[in-house]
């Protein structure tokens, strides 16, 4: 399917580690954006944008763990290991053939993964954000994705933190920073002339000197 949008959705770190109330790295408001984020998927999907899970995964040694997470990682129960149930995502969540699955060792989906490579190849140049936390992962991967030139979309219902507080600061931070954040109602009506893809713009009015 064609990809007029030119736009990729990326879901992060929706696993039952961060969902799931019983788990140690539960975020509090990630359950409620489940049903948000189902529906982002679907209409990405009618809309042929193609759909990246990016997973966080820890290998049971815990040697790839965050330094600042690797006490409660120790505290938690050592969650979240390959094939554990912390890993895996709501059914409703789960990536179907086409999709792409990404493991990212640290906060952002850029560091250290085949994200930006992958996106390129693909002709991608507006990444769609959704998925936990806002202030860590959403945003890390939103600035990142800022410094290699692709524009960002942040859907709000679908993104969540510890508290709305924090939630709405990251949100109001990310949108100043030049991300577009808009809710999955008017999802429904993104289209090829939604986002101004900016590096375009500026390329063209510096061949014009």
């Amino acid at each position: 399917m064609k990809n007029p949008t030119k736009s990729a959705f990326i879901l992060i770190d929706m696993e039952q580690g961060f969902i799931d109330p019983a788990s140690a790295h539960c975020i509090k408001g990630a359950a409620a954006t489940v049903p948000t984020c189902e529906k982002a998927i679907q209409m990405s999907r009618q809309k042929g944008i193609p759909i990246f899970f990016v997973k966080r995964v820890y290998r049971e040694n815990g040697s790839d763990v965050e330094c600042t997470r690797y006490q409660s990682w120790i505290a938690g129960g050592r969650s979240m290991a390959p094939g554990s149930y912390g890993a895996q995502e709501p059914e409703s969540l789960r990536p179907q053939p086409g999709d792409y699955t990404i493991i990212k060792p640290r906060w952002s989906a850029f560091f250290q993964t085949e994200l930006d490579l992958i996106l390129r190849r693909l002709g991608i140049r507006t990444v769609i954000l959704a998925g936990t936390t806002t202030p860590n992962c959403i945003r890390t991967t939103c600035y990142d994705a800022n410094a290699l030139d692709y524009n960002v979309v942040i859907l709000s219902d679908c993104t969540s933190s510890q508290t709305e507080e924090i939630q709405q600061a990251n949100l109001a931070d990310m949108e100043r920073m030049g991300a577009l954040v808009i809710n999955t109602c008017e999802f429904e009506h993104y289209g090829e002339k939604t986002v101004l893809d900016l590096a375009a713009s500026i390329r063209s009015d510096i061949e014009k000197r």
